[in-house]
């Protein structure tokens, strides 16, 4: 199966030197590793950092594993330290950095594993449809992810290729759980399988990607073609993409003889054939029993559908409370907020220019980072007149959160946790009930609206003073 795998990159129209690299091979255990690294753009030695990260993962890739996904984080951890560590020998290199998707692939099992950091990325191809895999680390990459942006505009945003995370960056990521995106899912036969650097899905979309992955070629003949058509739109940055396929042919069933069933009369034996055999069964039918059947169907019919009815009125009047509540669309300024603690990395600033000096929140802010510093600058966070929920809610994930020179304002609870790594700094309450809550109630299911997310945590009959 020498032919399910590829990888191609190319300089692009406008670089001078390619910082993108690749990996497209078998590991000793059979599997296929597929790689795409990029050097991370405007910054000196990306190019460096991409050829220790490649190196790093075939060298580690090449020792034996038990478990896949375990394998790639330590693989890219190890990717992480050994750039960070040359950051602090090359002087000349001090900024260097880079971003990776890599990928175990095992055909035979029908299964493949990732590791992601920053903004390369994979996609699946599965009966016609190609679907991103990973997510992007970046705020434009989050608001498509979301569905804020349609890919038109996350392609065209003058913010498109700031990233959050990349291997350099910090030394420290084996203490962050999330700073590797991992996962796994099923390869099955005719999937297919595209890691590609920004290079290409800045310029390319997935429409035209797919047409192509679509396309009766060859895998070498598929990578040379987004790469001419990431070239054609402009070609403005590297291009690398890499091809894994499952070239096993799908499992046909085949259908059974059908058994041949011969008409009688009343109280004539019945020859059934089945597969070139044939029994003689005698068969006795009684009218009797056929009327007594059809009254017992009869009355299991209507039994049944008494019960149906019951179900429905009982789910009818247990659901009607719920059609009452109406959520409210959260304002501009809360959704910015909202997006932006969502993907802050370790350090959050929220400046007056960019958040203004009030805020009004509607609904809960979910901290969920393993370490976050959130400076507010000044910033007032004030309860919607509606809104009788936290301000803040702070997840068990989160070992500490420091938050410093901002107010919370006529919040029944400003603060709720179930963590115990809260600090404060120069922050105030305004007119707030409870400031800080320690949660000791059941896990908050964050997918809930906010008027239902109000009952887990306050009783309803407070009144704000």
């Amino acid at each position: 199966m020498a032919d399910n795998f590829f990888g191609i990159t190319d300089t692009g129209k406008l670089r001078d030197n390619n910082e993108d690299t690749f990996i497209a091979q078998k590991v000793p255990n059979g599997w296929v590793l597929a790689c795409v690294i990029d050097g991370v753009g405007g910054y000196e030695g990306g190019e460096i950092a991409a050829a220790i990260a490649q190196e790093t993962i075939l060298r580690e890739m090449q020792k034996p594993f038990t478990d896949a996904t375990q394998a790639l984080r330590k693989a890219v951890w190890q990717a992480n330290q050994n750039i960070y560590l040359e950051k602090q020998k090359e002087g000349r290199s001090a900024n260097m950095a880079c971003v990776l998707t890599v990928a175990l692939v095992d055909v035979e099992a029908n299964q493949f594993y990732y590791a992601h950091v920053g903004d390369t990325r994979m996609y699946l191809l599965r009966d016609g449809s190609l679907v991103k895999v990973t997510k992007d680390h970046s705020f434009v990459g989050f608001l498509e992810d979301s569905g804020r942006l349609s890919e038109k505009e996350a392609m065209l945003h003058p913010k498109r290729n700031e990233i959050n995370k990349a291997l350099g960056f910090d030394g420290n990521i084996a203490l962050d759980s999330d700073y590797i995106e991992t996962g796994s899912s099923p390869f099955l036969p005719r999937d297919l399988l595209l890691l590609c650097s920004d290079g290409l899905t800045d310029m390319v979309n997935n429409e035209e990607m797919t047409a192509i992955l679509l396309s009766a070629k060859s895998l070498p003949e598929k990578g040379n073609i987004l790469i001419e058509a990431a070239n054609s739109a402009g070609g403005k940055d590297n291009i690398t993409a890499v091809l894994v396929r499952n070239n096993k042919k799908p499992l046909k069933l085949e259908a059974t003889k059908p058994a041949i069933t011969k008409k009688t009369q009343a109280n004539e034996p019945i020859a059934i054939t089945d597969i070139g055999q044939s029994k003689e069964v005698p068969i006795e039918v009684s009218k009797q029993k056929s009327s007594n059947a059809v009254w017992i169907l009869t009355l299991l019919s209507l039994l049944l559908a008494g019960g149906c009815w019951w179900l429905w009125t009982k789910n009818k009047e247990l659901t009607k409370p719920l059609q009452t509540i109406v959520q409210k669309a959260p304002n501009a300024a809360e959704k910015l907020l909202a997006d932006s603690v969502a993907i802050a990395p370790r350090t959050l600033m929220l400046t007056d220019s960019v958040f203004g000096k009030i805020t009004v929140l509607g609904d809960t802010i979910f901290i969920r980072q393993d370490s976050l510093h959130i400076d507010g600058a000044g910033l007032v966070l004030q309860a919607d007149s509606s809104y009788t929920g936290p301000a803040f809610y702070i997840t068990a994930n989160n070992k500490y959160l420091l938050l410093e020179n901002m107010t919370f304002k006529d919040f029944e609870i400003a603060i709720a946790t179930q963590s115990g790594g809260l600090q404060l700094k120069n922050v105030v309450f305004q007119n707030s009930i409870v400031p800080v809550q320690q949660s000791i109630l059941l896990p908050l299911n964050d997918t809930l609206s906010g008027t239902l997310r109000d009952t887990f945590l306050i009783k309803k009959d407070s009144t704000r003073k």
